[in-house]
């Protein structure tokens, strides 16, 4: 039907403005949201990093994983027995080791060994801590400590692989890689899953960073904490940036559309690690440069500690101290800049001799410096966001190591039915101690928490119901706790 009102050029003059103005607005607002990651962009569209809803409403956003390979005695640490300091050299009823499996025990001569080392009460909660972690121990009203984890495997990789995979066995995906497959990364310009070493290394290497199924962009990004962030992310000489920009777009170019063709996953994630890689190498070097720390709080963390190689050995060489130091302080860092998940690995605690010395000198390395982490976040209103654990793959038995061969029982050996770990901040309740083991230490007596438990509840924590979250593989859906797990309730805040 023809309209037949009168052509007013001052209206529309005037509808003109308001749409482009309308237009404008909306363009300008959708740049905005884009670059905040809270809408998709045609370019990150396809992007497997892009933020994504949780499935219910979640206290945690980011998440510092503090691991000790090897295996840290929680008798020398976080769980006092005077029964077994009064025993001492006594040995264990043959009924309780009959049908229990030992690394390097021999459990027909084996004795009971008490911890010479001294708890105390800490904060006004009461935790006890061992005197080796003073500085923890003055977070303890922070803090919830686990006393009944327990486990079925008892040999490093498979337990290893157990704590960061829920499964002990390769080809899983680990913790921080279903966190960011669930939830996506907050950074545009970082890796949402970093992992920093110090010491001698975990015995179960990358495997506990892969993202097994899972496509490979969910996989942890090893980053070393002074030099190069990652190897080979500068530009080889003669290579500039603009160069680098058109040959990116080239390759995207084709990649698009070879996703377009076929659909491949992989694809999508090697369209992100390229224009991730092309972002880190601003953002990067940035992060790892500490100047503008102030020198209290670089000092706080101890960054320039120097540590004696000569006792403890198996901590790692003289700047462990230091490395460890800067990965926690690294760690922080990563957080504000928007990394979900942040993996700190130590080794080694696997004291099956010189374990008075080892665990101090290990101790040593990671007290100064988590507290201060701790304290840090806190001090930083991050804390109540940002979950941060401690934990080893199992414990240690509370028999002395007497393997045959050996002349002096100055060790203990793996012990998955017992140990230790613990939780802070991220909605988790501190100021508690949850379980208790027997008063040998020998196995747990109330509120056992399995590893995959203590799993379920860290995915309940970021807002996310670990038997929703899954990836059907091979036929099956394959989740992070595998065919068990059950939050803790208690250690909601």
């Amino acid at each position: 039907m023809m309209n037949t009102e009168p052509f007013n050029l001052n209206l529309a003059r005037r509808r003109f403005l308001m749409n482009s103005s309308c237009s404008v607005a909306s363009y300008a607002l959708a740049s905005m949201l884009e670059k905040e990651g809270l809408i998709a962009s045609e370019k990150n569209a396809t992007n497997p990093l892009s933020p994504k809803d949780s499935h219910f409403p979640g206290t945690a956003k980011n998440c510092i994983f503090i691991f000790l390979a090897g295996g840290p005695s929680q008798i020398d640490l976080y769980d006092p027995k005077p029964k077994l300091q009064e025993l001492n050299g006594q040995p264990l009823p043959k009924e309780l080791t009959e049908k229990v499996r030992f690394a390097f025990i021999n459990k027909e001569t084996a004795t009971l060994s008490g911890s010479p080392r001294k708890f105390t009460k800490s904060g006004e909660c009461g935790t006890e801590f061992s005197d080796l972690l003073p500085n923890i121990a003055t977070c303890a009203d922070d803090i919830a400590l686990i006393r009944s984890m327990y486990t079925e495997q008892f040999n490093h990789h498979p337990a290893q692989l157990m704590m960061n995979t829920g499964v002990g066995r390769f080809g899983r995906p680990s913790v921080g890689s279903w966190l960011t497959y669930g939830l996506g990364s907050q950074s545009n310009n970082l890796p949402g899953y970093v992992v920093l070493t110090a010491g001698r290394g975990a015995s179960g290497g990358a495997s506990l960073w892969s993202s097994g199924s899972l496509p490979s962009t969910y996989a942890g990004v090893l980053f070393r904490n002074q030099g190069e962030p990652v190897l080979n992310l500068n530009n080889p000489p003669g290579i500039t940036p603009t160069m680098q920009r058109s040959g990116l777009e080239a390759i995207t170019k084709l990649n698009n559309e070879q996703l377009a063709a076929t659909g491949d996953d992989e694809i999508a994630s090697r369209i992100a690690s390229y224009e991730l890689a092309f972002q880190m190498q601003s953002s990067a070097p940035e992060l790892i440069e500490l100047s503008s720390e102030t020198k209290e709080t670089q000092e706080a963390y101890g960054v320039n500690r120097k540590g004696d190689a000569k006792t403890g050995k198996r901590g790692g060489g003289a700047d462990a101290e230091a490395a460890f130091a800067r990965n926690c302080l690294l760690a922080r860092r990563m957080v504000e800049r928007g990394v979900r998940f942040v993996n700190l690995y130590h080794a080694s605690w696997d004291h099956h001799s010189g374990l008075d010395a080892g665990i101090k000198r290990n101790a040593g390395i990671v007290d100064q410096p988590v507290a201060a982490l701790l304290k840090d976040l806190k001090q930083r209103g991050l804390l109540d966001s940002t979950l941060v654990v401690m934990a080893g793959e199992f414990g240690r038995t509370p028999l002395g190591e007497n393997r045959t061969g050996s002349k002096a029982v100055t060790g203990r050996d793996h012990h998955p039915g017992a140990f230790s770990l613990w939780m802070a901040g991220g909605g988790v309740k501190g100021g508690q101690v949850i379980g208790k083991t027997t008063e040998l230490g020998w196995s747990v007596e109330e509120a056992p928490v399995h590893i995959n438990d203590f799993h379920a509840t860290l995915l309940h924590l970021f807002g996310l119901n670990h038997l929703k979250l899954a990836q059907n593989f091979g036929g099956l859906d394959i989740r992070l706790t595998n065919v068990g797990g059950k939050v803790v309730d208690k250690l909601i805040a």
